[in-house]
C-alpha cells in the first residue's frame, strides 16, 4: 500500500501536475473571468520559475548539501553497494540492451571501484514496480553488465525484490549478513545518498559512502534564466527527494 500511496504523492509533488491543475483550473472558472485568468497566469509562472537555472540549481544544492563521502581509498571493502535506479526498464524492455538515465553513474561508479581492486564484491540492490513475468529487473540487468565488462560473476551478487530505498536497505542486509561482510561501500546518487545511508543505518549497517550523479551546479558562472525542459526535471527531482526525506523521517525508517 506505501509504495502506491508513494508513487501517487510522488506525482503531485511535481511543479508540472501543479502547472496543469493551475490552468485546468482557470478553464473551469472561465465565467470568473478574473480568477481564471489569474489561475492561469500563476500556472505559467510556476511552469518558468521550476524551468530556470538559478531555481533547479538552489534545490538542487539544498538537496545535495547534507552528503559526506567517506570512502576510504586504503581500505579493500568486502563489497560495494550499488544501489539501483540508474537505469531505464521501458528503453532497456523495447531495446534488449542496458538503457540510462541520469543515475547511471551508480554503475559505473561501482564498476570502477571493482576494477581498480577497491572492493573485493559487488551487491547490486534493485527490482522493479511492474509486476508482469517479463518486467525488467534492474539487478539482474546490471550483473549482466559487469560481466561483459570483465567482472567475474562469483564476486557479484544481486537481490531483485526492493522497490524502494528502505527495501534496498532491508534486503541488502540479508545478503550482508549471509555473507558475513564488514567493511562496505555504499554508492548512489548524491542526492540520494542521505535517505539511501538513513535506511542503512536504521537496521544498524553503517557503510561507508561514495558520490556519483552530482548534479548541483558550481554556481561559478551567471545563471541561465531561460527555461530549459532538463532544469525543470532538475526541480522535479529535488522536491520528490526533499519530501521523500520528510516521510521516511516521519516513519522512522531513517537514522542520522
Amino acid at each position: 500500500m506505501f509504495i502506491i500511496l508513494s508513487k501517487s504523492l510522488d506525482l503531485f509533488l511535481g511543479p508540472l501536475t501543479w502547472v496543469v491543475m493551475f490552468i485546468v483550473a482557470g478553464m473551469l472558472l472561465r465565467r470568473r473571468i478574473r480568477l481564471a485568468i489569474a489561475l492561469q497566469v500563476l500556472g505559467l509562472a510556476v511552469l518558468y520559475i521550476f524551468s530556470i537555472e538559478p531555481v533547479a540549481g538552489a534545490l538542487m544544492r539544498a538537496v545535495e548539501a547534507e552528503v559526506r563521502a567517506t570512502y576510504r581509498p586504503d581500505v579493500i571493502y568486502d563489497a560495494v553497494i550499488v544501489l539501483g535506479g540508474g537505469l531505464d526498464p521501458d528503453a532497456t524492455e523495447t531495446s534488449g540492451k542496458p538503457e540510462y538515465n541520469s543515475a547511471g553513474d551508480r554503475i559505473l561508479r561501482g564498476y570502477e571501484l571493482l576494477r581498480e581492486g577497491h572492493a573485493r564484491n559487488v551487491l547490486i540492490s534493485g527490482g522493479s514496480l511492474d509486476s508482469r513475468p517479463e518486467a525488467v529487473i534492474e539487478a539482474e540487468v546490471l550483473s549482466r553488465q559487469l560481466q561483459q565488462w570483465g567482472i567475474e560473476p562469483e564476486r557479484i551478487f544481486i537481490e531483485g525484490k526492493s522497490r524502494n530505498t528502505r527495501e534496498n536497505a532491508i534486503q541488502s542486509r540479508i545478503l550482508i549478513e549471509q555473507q558475513g561482510w564488514k567493511t562496505l561501500l555504499l554508492v548512489t546518487s548524491a542526492a540520494h545518498l542521505p535517505r539511501a545511508y538513513g535506511c542503512f543505518a536504521a537496521l544498524g549497517i553503517r557503510p561507508d559512502t561514495f558520490v556519483a550523479d552530482v548534479r548541483a551546479p558550481p554556481g561559478k558562472r551567471p545563471p541561465s534564466w531561460l527555461p530549459r525542459a532538463y532544469h525543470l526535471s532538475a526541480s522535479s527531482d529535488a522536491l520528490r527527494e526533499l519530501a521523500g526525506r520528510w516521510v521516511y523521517r516521519r516513519r522512522g525508517w531513517m537514522a542520522e
